[in-house]
C-alpha cells in the first residue's frame, strides 16, 4: 500500500467534511461531485458520473488484459438529527452520516491516491461510489443502468463497518451475510363518521389493532435457521387529528426479512393473505405496496477466499463471528453477475450503534480497510 501519513491526513479531513455536509439518499448531487474533485488528480482513465442515480464510478486501467475488479463504498447518509459533540458534526438539520459511508468513501478514494500513482499490472480496478443504498434504491438502478455494462467487474467487493466488534477486526464468512427484507405499507379504506354515530361509517380500528397483533406471528424459525421469517411493525396512522371524525382510512406498515430470497415470496404471500383476512372481517378495501426492497447479500466462497488471504497477508485477524446480519445491504445485487463479497470491519465494541444519533466512523479504520483493498487488487491484478 502507498498511501503516506500526508494521505492519512487528508483522507481523514475530506472525510469530515463530508460528514459535515451529509445527503440523503438519492440527493447525493454535491457528494458525488466532491468525490470526482477529490479524486481528479489522480488521473482516473475512466469517469462515469450519473451513474445509477448521482453514482460515480473511476476506472484505473492495467497494462494488460485480465479481470475487472470492482470496490463499492456508499454516497448516502441517513434522516437523522445527530447529536454528538466532534468538532466536525453535521451542519445540515436533521441529516447525518450515522452508517458510517463517509468512512467508506474515504477507504475507496485512498484506493484512488493508490492506483493513481501505481497502475495494476493488469486488468482495471473500478471505484464505485453508490448512491441511495439505505433505501434500497441505488445498487438496483446501478446495475441495471445501461453504462453499467461499460465496468461490468468479474469480482466486486465492499465492507461496512460494525460497531460491538473489537476495532479493527474482521467479520467474514460465505454464503449469506445479509437478510433480504422489504417495507409493505398496507392501506385500509371504509368511510368516515361524526364520532357522536360511529356505527354510520366503516372504521379502520380494529384491523389495525388486530394487524398490528397478528404481523409479528407471521415470524418462525430462529435466526440460526435458514427458513427464519421475521415481520417488524414500524408505523400506523388512522383517520385525522380531529376529536368529531371517526376513522375511515388507515396504513400500518411492516418490514419483512428473511434470510434467503427464496422465503421472501411465501413471507409476503402470508401476509398479503393476513391482511385480506382481515380487511374483509371489517368491511374494509385494501391496498398493498412494497418499498425499499433489499435481496439477501450472498457472498461467494472464491470472493471470500480471496478477502481471507489479503486479511492473512495484512496481519488482521478475522472470525465468522456475528454472521449472518439480520439487517439488509443492496450490494447484494452486485453479486447476481460478478462473484461478490462484503466484509465488516470492526468499530470498536463499545461503539454507538450503527444509526444512533451520537454514531461517528473510527478514522483509525481508513487504512485499515484501504490496505486490505488494496491487498485484494494486487493478489489479483498484479
Amino acid at each position: 500500500m502507498t498511501l503516506t501519513n500526508h494521505d492519512l491526513v487528508e483522507l481523514t479531513a475530506w472525510r469530515r467534511l463530508l460528514h459535515q455536509q451529509p445527503e440523503i439518499s438519492n440527493e447525493e448531487e454535491d457528494t458525488a461531485a466532491a468525490v470526482v474533485a477529490f479524486l481528479r488528480d489522480s488521473g482516473p482513465d475512466t469517469v462515469l458520473t450519473g451513474i445509477g442515480g448521482h453514482g460515480v464510478a473511476l476506472v484505473y486501467d492495467g497494462a494488460a488484459p485480465g479481470p475487472t475488479v470492482l470496490f463499492r463504498c456508499e454516497l448516502d447518509a441517513l434522516p437523522i438529527e445527530e447529536l454528538s459533540e466532534v468538532a466536525h458534526a453535521s451542519l445540515v438539520p436533521g441529516k447525518s452520516h450515522m452508517c458510517g459511508h463517509d468512512g467508506h468513501m474515504a477507504i475507496v478514494a485512498g484506493l484512488g491516491r493508490r492506483f493513481g500513482r501505481q497502475r495494476p499490472a493488469r486488468g482495471r480496478v473500478v471505484l464505485m461510489f453508490q448512491p441511495a443504498e439505505e433505501t434500497g434504491d441505488g445498487a438496483a438502478a446501478v446495475v441495471t443502468d445501461p453504462r453499467y455494462q461499460e465496468i461490468a467487474p468479474d469480482f466486486a467487493f465492499s465492507l461496512h463497518n460494525l460497531p460491538g466488534v473489537p476495532l479493527g477486526e474482521v467479520r467474514l464468512k460465505a454464503g449469506t451475510v445479509n437478510c433480504a427484507s422489504r417495507g409493505m405499507r398496507v392501506r385500509l379504506t371504509g368511510k368516515t363518521a361524526h364520532s357522536s354515530m360511529p356505527e354510520t361509517g366503516t372504521s379502520p380500528r380494529l384491523a389495525v389493532a388486530e394487524l398490528i397483533t397478528a404481523f409479528p406471528g407471521l415470524g418462525s424459525e430462529t435466526f440460526a435457521d435458514d427458513g427464519f421469517r421475521m415481520v417488524t411493525v414500524t408505523h400506523a396512522t388512522m383517520g385525522e387529528a380531529v376529536f368529531g371524525i371517526a376513522p375511515g382510512y388507515a396504513e400500518v406498515w411492516a418490514c419483512l426479512r428473511t434470510r434467503q430470497d427464496d422465503a421472501m415470496a411465501s413471507l409476503c404471500q402470508a401476509a398479503e393473505q393476513l391482511v385480506a383476512t382481515t380487511a374483509a372481517a371489517s368491511g374494509l378495501d385494501h391496498a398493498v405496496s412494497y418499498h425499499e426492497i433489499f435481496v439477501a447479500s450472498v457472498n461467494a466462497e472464491d470472493a471470500v477466499e480471496h478477502l481471507r488471504q489479503a486479511l492473512d497477508e495484512e496481519g488482521i485477524s478475522h472470525s465468522e463471528e456475528a454472521l449472518p446480519m439480520r439487517a439488509s445491504e443492496d450490494f447484494g445485487l452486485f453479486g447476481r453477475s460478478a462473484s461478490s463479497a462484503m466484509f465488516f470491519l470492526g468499530a470498536g465494541t463499545t461503539h454507538p450503534s450503527l444509526h444512533n444519533p451520537d454514531y461517528d466512523f473510527p478514522d483509525d479504520l481508513i487504512p485499515i480497510g484501504a490496505r486490505v483493498f488494496a491487498r485484494v487488487a494486487d493478489n489479483l491484478l498484479g
